[in-house]
């Protein structure tokens, strides 16, 4: 290159004006850091204090190995007592497009008459779960998205019962 139009990329103090890639260190572009990023000291393991994972949770209440943990406090797990209560119910019901298709179908007797057949059960409610231990009293709802819900509550507070034991 000639004097006029020097290499802008040339290494300083190089009179050839060999091609450096990249602007000169230093400016615009974060420095390497004096150490590596990391920890400075091995891994010891958890920190005092770790709590351990839960076994299961009802609702807002969590049941550890040693313990029932709710909003209202911390109450031990043995010896405590669980209780169920079923808020909900089951109806059957005609849906509204059976009757609908009846009337469009009253045509054809029999097809008309078919779809009157249709019935929707749909559940509604809650189911109630209390648990008293250590002079301390919680209860929470679960809501029950079908009849199969009481069921599944109930075998989760079996197995609660069985770790109160």
């Amino acid at each position: 290159m000639s004097d006029q139009n020097p290499n802008p990329y040339a290494a300083d103090g190089d009179p050839d004006g060999n091609y450096q890639w990249g602007p000169v260190p230093g400016y615009g572009y974060p420095q390497q850091p004096p150490t590596l990023p990391g920890m400075p000291m091995p891994y010891t393991g958890p920190p005092a204090g770790f709590a351990p994972a839960p076994l299961m949770s009802i609702g807002d209440i969590t049941v550890m190995t040693d313990s029932i943990v709710t909003p209202s406090g911390t109450m031990p797990l043995k010896g405590a007592v669980w209780t169920v209560t079923d808020m909900s119910r089951t109806e059957e019901r005609m849906p509204t497009a059976a009757v609908v298709l009846a009337i469009v179908f009253f045509v054809f007797c029999l097809l008309g008459l078919l779809f009157l057949l249709m019935k929707e059960k749909v559940t509604t409610g809650y189911v109630q779960v209390t648990v008293t231990s250590g002079g301390r009293h919680h209860s929470t709802v679960v809501p029950a998205l079908g009849p199969h819900t009481l069921h599944m509550v109930m075998g989760q507070v079996n197995y609660a019962r069985s770790l109160s034991a």
